[in-house]
């Protein structure tokens, strides 16, 4: 199935219930006032299309940027599929954020296993402080991904399942290691809840120190249901990046029809916030956001979309959010489908075009 084929799909579902509402005692507990999301939003928007920024080859198309900075420089990861075979994982290196060159594969294809045909990685233990460091954080010597996998060929084939990934030199185009252990969750595990129990898609592993959920690494990733398709954003959490338990069991986003996937969280100021993205249970693909006092409890942004299609690179779908802010500007990575293929694109909080 393309791309274009499962957004339209989770466009039509017309038999799909309307989003969940929050319960008044929850949201009195927990929700994220009016004035405050309004905030978050001022201080994140990206209206400034400032164009393409990354390509893939000949018959390539890529995907789901993460951006983090090293030893002075930005690099990138992100996800390729060639020729219908299966999702790869690379690196891409910057001096400024704007110009990228790509350096090699980071979860390459392999001889067999679980994920020999899929790795479409997401980079974890970012620091998740807004307009902080953007570095990678190392725990027990290592850095870390999650990514989604599987042996099966072509896009995004049921079932995947999420695996950990681990390297010392992040910055260097070589291939990290796989954990033994891998995959760390599945759709048929007997404790997966019904709303991921087809597949599993994107994840990103966020580093709580506070360990206010009871373990330090907290994994947000979207997920489908068997039956009508609909994604949701679960949670899952992990004492040492090995063993995961998923959280609670309600997803933490749901819509109600359609697809929201590819969270990212940051910390800004007292709340966390997540962007992801949405389609199917509005017009296009495009990011938002959601904002919670508690990882749990998530207040959605009903406002203006932070990304929608306007543009000939981005007019089918703009979606997919990686956003920063660095030396004041805010810098908002994405996925954008048009006149060029699947591409990643960039939007700035200022005009940084010449």
């Amino acid at each position: 199935m393309t791309a274009v084929h499962r957004l339209l799909l989770a466009s039509f579902i017309s038999a799909s219930p309307a989003p969940l509402s929050i319960s008044p005692a929850v949201e009195a507990a927990h929700g994220v006032a009016a004035a405050e999301m309004q905030r978050v939003y001022e201080e994140v928007k990206t209206p400034h299309k400032y164009g393409v920024i990354l390509r893939g080859q000949e018959g390539e198309s890529i995907d789901c940027p993460n951006v983090f900075r090293h030893r002075g420089k930005w690099y990138m990861v992100y996800i390729s599929i060639k020729d219908n075979v299966g999702y790869e994982t690379w690196l891409a290196e910057s001096n400024d954020l704007l110009s990228w060159k790509p350096l090699g594969k980071v979860l390459p294809f392999r001889e067999s296993g679980w994920d020999r045909r899929q790795a479409a990685g997401g980079l974890a233990l970012v620091d998740p402080a807004w307009e902080g460091s953007a570095a990678l954080q190392s725990y027990n010597g290592r850095y870390w991904m999650s990514y989604l996998g599987s042996a099966k060929e072509g896009y995004e084939p049921d079932p995947l399942a999420v695996g950990v990934a681990w390297t010392k030199t992040p910055h260097r185009p070589r291939p990290w290691t796989r954990l033994a252990e891998n995959p760390v969750l599945t759709p048929d595990q007997p404790e997966a809840r019904p709303f991921e129990r087809a597949t599993l898609y994107k994840s990103h592993v966020l580093w709580d120190r506070s360990q206010s959920l009871g373990h330090p690494f907290v994994m947000f990733y979207n997920a489908k249901q068997p039956g009508p398709w609909i994604e949701r954003i679960g949670m899952a959490v992990s004492k040492d990046m090995v063993h995961w338990s998923r959280h609670g069991t309600e997803p933490v986003i749901d819509n109600g029809q359609g697809i929201s996937g590819d969270p990212q969280v940051v910390r800004l100021g007292g709340l966390w916030v997540m962007f992801y993205f949405g389609a199917g249970w509005k017009p296009g693909a495009f990011d938002t956001f959601a904002a919670s006092d508690d990882l749990v409890h998530w207040t959605q942004w009903t406002g203006p979309d932070l990304i929608a299609p306007s543009e000939p690179w981005d007019k089918t779908y703009a979606h997919k959010p990686w956003l920063l802010k660095h030396d004041g500007v805010v810098y908002h990575f994405y996925c954008a489908v048009g006149t060029e293929g699947r591409v990643i694109a960039l939007a700035t909080s200022k005009s940084l075009r010449r």
